[in-house]
């Protein structure tokens, strides 16, 4: 039998599985220009790859094709393995997105998800 939690984590996956769309131009992933250190900016790799897609107050973002974050609050280790491996209509974005600049997303967005 599968635990509610589980159940949870389950939808929250096939949900964020439907992201994705919009043109070329729109949802082609563009590296974030990181300062020294190889440091990821976590909003701005937001901004640039995701917020066409998604709602997330905290991004001023108000998507309509992907699930909205602010509803969903995803942990990072949710977000991390859909911004790699897609799915449903979202593209993978491993190879297009460094790992820090994936890691630095899924923080983000676990942080700030339904705190705006």
């Amino acid at each position: 039998m599968k635990t509610p939690a589980c159940i949870a984590a389950l939808g929250a996956a096939l949900v964020l599985a439907a992201c994705g769309g919009g043109s070329d131009s729109e949802s082609t992933p563009t590296p974030a220009q990181g300062g020294g250190g190889g440091t990821a900016d976590g909003a701005q790799v937001f901004t640039q790859n995701c917020a066409n897609c998604h709602t997330l107050a905290a991004a001023g973002s108000k998507g309509q094709v992907g699930p909205n974050l602010d509803d969903l609050r995803p942990g990072p280790d949710l977000v991390k393995t859909q911004t790699e491996n897609g799915g449903g209509a979202m593209p993978s974005f491993k190879g297009k997105l460094s790992d820090a600049e994936i890691q630095a997303v899924a923080d983000y967005v676990s942080e700030n998800a339904g705190k705006s």
